[in-house]
């Protein structure tokens, strides 16, 4: 983590690029063989460092290859699987130059789109967005960047939200902002945002996965829409008060019903199913926002047991082995 001092040393005119590795030992010689003539035309400083997720396979040995062969690789491995955003976020710490690009491991984003996405990167901008010009992924997938959208519309606008995608480029100084951020609940579109305020999306062509699956499964994509819902919004709390005064509002009705009936003809509303019916609503609603309730206060729990959002257990650059 970067101390204050550092966040303001101005760094040296270049690129790092940040690749969160996964189960990609297979890919990742075509990713750098395909990537290493884009950055080489470009004609500026670059460096990419892949953080091994924990990965199951020989990914790191790959990583460890490529970065003894290559003086402008460089390996970071994770002591666990933490997360796609968390190994994000330990690379975006470690990036030497001024200018970040995020991108994945799998040649989703082919790296000849990469000029295209530097080229809407003009001054004055803070993030720019390389949106897909057609999406590959499935419905739960989908539905889970829309979640994310939402959350991040009150901060970034709702045109801007709507384009977000993992393949960002942005200013490395804007890591100044959440520099001192420690939670292992991390999203990287709403920390830049704790810094930018100026974004821009571009479309650019987005393949399918050249091997494997993807690895988001089902419970990680409702885990994290559930961390992105409450662990950086309110909007679940105004949800949930929301359906409580509507429930109020219901319940004096119900009140106003049964009061008027015995009032005008004497006989109050008969049978147990009614009454039954009425409990259970409101037992449901009750419940629903102690879940709600209980969600928040679970984060808070995890985060006043200051669990790290990574833990670095080695890195690999030519002629060096570090361990930490």
């Amino acid at each position: 983590m970067q101390s204050a001092s550092e966040a303001r040393t101005p760094l040296p005119a270049g690129l790092s690029l940040v690749v969160p590795v996964y189960n990609s030992g297979s890919i990742l010689p075509r990713f750098v063989a395909r990537l290493q003539p884009v950055l080489h035309g470009l004609g500026r400083p670059h460096e990419l460092i892949l953080v091994n997720d924990g990965s199951m396979d020989d990914s790191w040995e790959a990583v460890r290859r490529l970065a003894a062969a290559q003086p402008w690789i460089r390996g970071v491995r994770l002591m666990r699987n933490y997360g796609q955003h968390n190994a994000l976020l330990a690379g975006i710490r470690a990036a030497r130059y001024d200018t970040v690009v995020t991108m994945d491991d799998d040649l989703q984003h082919p790296p000849e789109e990469l000029p295209k996405l530097l080229a809407a990167f003009v001054p004055g901008l803070d993030v720019v967005y390389g949106t897909p010009e057609q999406l590959q992924h499935g419905l739960l997938r989908d539905l889970s960047s829309a979640v994310t959208k939402i959350v991040l519309k009150g901060a970034m606008g709702a045109q801007t939200a709507r384009l977000v995608s993992a393949w960002r480029v942005f200013r490395t100084d804007l890591r100044a902002g959440f520099a001192s951020y420690n939670s292992p609940f991390v999203n990287m579109d709403v920390l830049l945002t704790w810094s930018a305020h100026r974004f821009a999306a571009v479309a650019v062509r987005h393949e399918r996965r050249e091997s494997g699956n993807s690895n988001y499964t089902v419970a990680k994509l409702i885990r994290h829409t559930l961390n992105m819902m409450t662990g950086f919004s309110v909007l679940p709390l105004q949800l949930a008060s929301i359906v409580g005064f509507a429930f109020t509002l219901f319940g004096m009705g119900v009140l106003a019903y049964v009061v008027g009936r015995y009032v005008l003809f004497g006989s109050t509303v008969a049978g147990f199913p009614f009454l039954a019916s009425i409990i259970a609503i409101f037992s449901g609603a009750q419940l629903f926002a102690l879940g709600i309730i209980g969600e928040y206060l679970a984060l808070i729990h995890f985060r006043t047991m200051s669990r790290p959002a990574y833990t670095v257990a080695e890195t690999a650059a030519q002629e060096t082995h570090e361990h930490a």
